[in-house]
């Protein structure tokens, strides 16, 4: 399974707009300078009351699919 280590740094009002589905996808880069999408229903796994901050893992199938996502730190 390909994985992708990313930083996310999304306020609170930014995850809300994912939360409410006024943003379908999240955009963000990878550690070593890929452009990263995926579904932005996966930040309810990890969002705080102070957005979401941090590197993540995120797993995909071998397909490309979203899996997972893990927070590093």
């Amino acid at each position: 399974m390909p994985v992708v280590d990313v930083i996310i740094e999304l306020s609170p009002e930014a995850c809300l707009a994912h939360y409410e589905g006024r943003a379908g996808q999240v955009h963000t880069r990878s550690l070593d300078g890929r452009r990263v999408i995926f579904p932005a229903e996966a930040l309810r796994r990890v969002v705080t009351r102070d957005g979401v901050h941090g590197v993540f893992r995120l797993h995909f199938s071998a397909e490309g699919r979203f899996q997972t996502i893990e927070r590093l730190r």
